[in-house]
């Protein structure tokens, strides 16, 4: 590892760049472009969609392969004065240098070594960690424009992903009657018990034996003590393996009705990401594998990851896609994030090699 992607990843890590945050996300896009700019040639395009700006190069007319990642993340602002960045060992830490400043630093790296960046296309967004609302449709275009992605998300302890549960994202809004605590209790019709009858209902439709999870995350509820609840609201995290599981857990979702009477339910939200089933990997696993070989690295190992990420929008229009090849580390969204410093001259190696792999088989 050379001391310039060291200094490359606390440069990026300073920036703080929690989603929504413009001036730090304009920040970081505007040191991205100074690195691999000069190398393919191209200053890259800034593309605004609702509000949110996000980072790509076309690759040219026909690029043999598009790389992904995100700029975001969820740490907020001043995270960066209580975890400063470090490297002590193999250990890089600081918000985001796992999930996934260090998969930046990575590609920018690998592109210097490959015979022809400029036929490589990129894209960089910022509103991953939200879901990608507003990236979404980008990505879905440019992967279906570009045919092959491969996403530069962190690795689960070295191995590639080849599959990604799907998720939906909803939010519940309970509306029912105000009244005094004390006063006139009876009068009142409590949305914060109408919301915990759902926290323990809902749980229930999830399946074990297909890996299906239905999760109540956040709740809110209530302004002071001596009011019955007029308002709440309740957020709930779904993941499934497969597509069908997603929408059998909608249908159910679309049909709640209130166990409290008076009380209204609104069901908000809806299926986010699709799964990221295994086949679409097959053939870039095994281009992973030979190059790895090639360069005497150990064998690359593939797992099938619970958490999302936009390599299930590129699967879903029909793109090949192989997730995961970003460094080995741990402790994504958490104060402990940390990448192993060696695994980035790895990764840039083997991305560097995949990269040529792919320009050369569609090359004309």
């Amino acid at each position: 590892m050379t001391e310039r992607e060291i200094d490359r990843l606390a440069e990026l890590v300073t920036i703080e760049t929690a989603t929504g945050d413009a001036v730090g996300l304009a920040a970081a896009q505007q040191l991205i472009r100074s690195w691999i700019g000069p190398v393919v040639g191209d200053g890259g395009e800034l593309v605004t969609v609702d509000g949110v700006t996000h980072l790509r190069w076309s690759g040219g007319d026909d690029p043999s392969v598009l790389l992904i990642g995100h700029v975001d993340t969820v740490f907020p602002a001043g995270t960066i004065a209580e975890r400063p960045f470090r490297v002590e060992g193999d250990r890089a830490t600081g918000p985001g240098v796992f999930d996934m400043k260090a998969g930046i630093v990575i590609m920018a790296a690998a592109l210097e070594k490959v015979a022809r960046p400029e036929r490589v296309a990129i894209l960089l967004t910022s509103d991953e960690e939200v879901g990608s609302i507003t990236s979404r449709s980008l990505i879905e275009r440019e992967a279906a424009r570009v045919g092959t992605v491969l996403v530069l998300e962190p690795s689960l302890d070295g191995a590639l992903k080849v599959a990604r549960r799907g998720g939906s994202i909803y939010r519940l809004a309970f509306t029912g009657r105000a009244a005094h605590a004390g006063l006139e209790p009876a009068k009142g019709r409590s949305a914060l018990a109408e919301l915990a009858h759902h926290v323990l209902a809902l749980p229930q439709l999830a399946d074990d034996d297909r890996g299906t999870t239905v999760s109540p995350t956040v709740a809110q509820a209530g302004t002071v003590t001596n009011v019955i609840p007029e308002h709440a609201e309740l957020r709930i995290d779904v993941r499934a393996w497969t597509l069908d599981e997603l929408e059998r857990v909608d249908g159910r979702m679309r049909s709640l009705g209130a166990h409290t009477p008076d009380v209204r339910v609104d069901v908000h939200g809806g299926i986010n990401r699709p799964p990221m089933e295994q086949a679409v990997s097959e053939e870039l696993l095994a281009c992973a594998r030979r190059v790895a070989a090639r360069l005497g690295h150990p064998e690359v190992e593939a797992v099938s990851a619970g958490g999302a990420s936009d390599g299930n929008f590129t699967a879903a229009v029909g793109a090949r896609t192989l997730d995961g090849l970003g460094p080995r580390g741990s402790g994504a969204h958490a104060d402990h994030e940390w990448v192993s410093v060696a695994s980035l001259v790895e990764r840039i190696d083997l991305l560097a090699g995949m990269i040529d792999d792919l320009d050369t088989a569609s090359a004309p």
